[in-house]
C-alpha cells in the first residue's frame, strides 16, 4: 500500500468514527498534499467522503486561511460556523460545493501532529443549528485517531533512515561481525574484550538492540502494509547480521518476540506493555510462553537463549 493509501484508510476510518460520535450525516476531510512535510504549498486536498450525497466536495484544494477548514488550519484548533453560507466569520471560497452537498453546519478540526498541521476533518448539518461541545468534542477524538496513525508512521520512517537509509544496520552491525569487540559471546553480544575496541563494540551492540526493540514495537501499530513489512525485514537483518548460526527452531509468536526484544533493552513488563499497546497481564503471558518454549527460567535466560537462536541480535 502507497502512503497515499494509508492515509486513505486514516482518513477513512476516522470519518468513519466521527460520524458515529457525532450523529452527523457528513463527514469528509484529508491530510496535506504539501507544504513543511513534503516541500510543496500546503493545501489540504479533500479526498474522502463519508455520507456525501453529491461528489462536489471531493478534491477541493483547501488552503490555509480559506474557508472554514482553512481557519482551522490557520488557528490550529477547531473551528464551526451554524448556517455556512451567510457566516461572517470565515471566507467564502468554497461556497458552491458546500452548497452543492446542501450543508449548513460545519464544523472543522485540524489534525496536527508535533505542531505542524497535516490535515483537517469536517462534519456537516443540512440543517442550520448549534454544534455543542459533545459533537465538537468527538469530533477532535476522531482527528486524535488520524494523528497518532501519522505519529506511528512518522516514527517508523525515521527509523528505517536511520537504521537504512544512512547504512547504520550495516555499519553497527558490521563493526561488530568485523571484530571490533572480538569474538561473538555465547549470550549473541560482543564477547569481553579490552581498550576501545571492547567498548565500542558494546555500544553498537546496543544501538543494533535499541533499535530492534524500537522497530519491533512500532511494526503492528502500522497500517500501511508494505511499511510493516519493511520493518520487519529489517527486525530480521538486525537479529541475523552479527547472530552466531541458529541453534534449533523454537518457533516464537510475533508477539513473544517483540516482547523479547523490548525485555532485552531492559524494559520492565510495565514499560513493554506500554510500548507495544498491550496490558501487563498480557505482556507475561507472552514472556512466560516465550520462556517455556526457550526452555529458559528468568527473563535473561531468555533473552540469552533468544540470541543464540537468532531471534535477537
Amino acid at each position: 500500500m502507497s502512503a497515499d493509501g494509508a492515509d486513505a484508510v486514516e482518513v477513512r476510518a476516522a470519518l468513519v468514527r466521527l460520524r458515529r460520535g457525532t450523529g452527523l450525516p457528513v463527514a469528509f476531510g484529508g491530510l496535506m498534499t504539501g507544504g513543511p512535510m513534503t516541500g510543496g504549498t500546503g493545501a489540504v486536498r479533500i479526498g474522502e467522503l463519508s455520507g456525501a450525497v453529491t461528489g462536489a466536495l471531493r478534491g477541493l484544494a483547501i488552503a490555509t486561511g480559506n474557508g472554514l477548514g482553512g481557519k482551522a488550519l490557520a488557528l490550529s484548533r477547531p473551528c464551526a460556523v451554524t448556517d455556512y453560507p451567510v457566516s461572517r466569520h470565515i471566507s467564502h471560497e468554497y461556497d458552491a460545493a458546500v452548497a452543492a452537498e446542501g450543508l449548513l453546519s460545519v464544523l472543522a478540526v485540524p489534525v496536527v501532529v508535533r505542531r505542524r498541521v497535516r490535515g483537517v476533518l469536517y462534519g456537516a448539518l443540512r440543517t442550520a443549528q448549534p454544534l455543542g461541545d459533545r459533537t465538537l468534542g468527538e469530533a477532535v477524538a476522531a482527528a486524535r485517531d488520524v494523528e497518532q496513525a501519522l505519529v506511528v508512521r512518522d516514527e517508523a520512517r525515521a527509523l528505517l533512515a536511520a537504521v537504512t537509509g544512512a547504512g547504520a544496520a550495516g555499519s553497527v552491525a558490521g563493526e561488530v561481525a568485523r571484530g571490533v569487540a572480538g569474538p561473538v559471546a555465547g549470550a549473541g553480544g560482543p564477547a569481553a574484550g579490552s581498550g576501545a575496541g571492547a567498548a565500542v563494540g558494546s555500544a553498537a551492540w546496543e544501538e543494533v538492540r535499541e533499535a530492534h526493540g524500537a522497530l519491533r514495537a512500532l511494526a503492528p501499530r502500522v497500517v500501511d502494509p508494505a511499511l510493516r513489512e519493511e520493518l520487519l525485514a529489517v527486525c530480521g537483518r538486525l537479529a541475523s547480521a552479527t547472530a552466531p548460526p541458529r541453534v534449533r527452531d523454537v518457533g516464537l509468536a510475533p508477539r513473544e518476540v517483540d516482547v523479547l526484544a523490548c525485555v532485552a533493552t531492559g524494559a520492565t513488563n510495565a514499560v513493554t506493555a506500554e510500548r507495544l499497546g498491550l496490558r501487563s497481564e498480557t505482556v507475561k503471558g507472552y514472556l512466560r510462553s516465550a520462556m517455556r518454549k526457550l526452555g529458559a527460567h528468568t527473563r535473561l535466560e531468555a533473552v540469552v537463549a533468544a540470541r543464540r537462536a537468532g531471534l535477537l541480535p
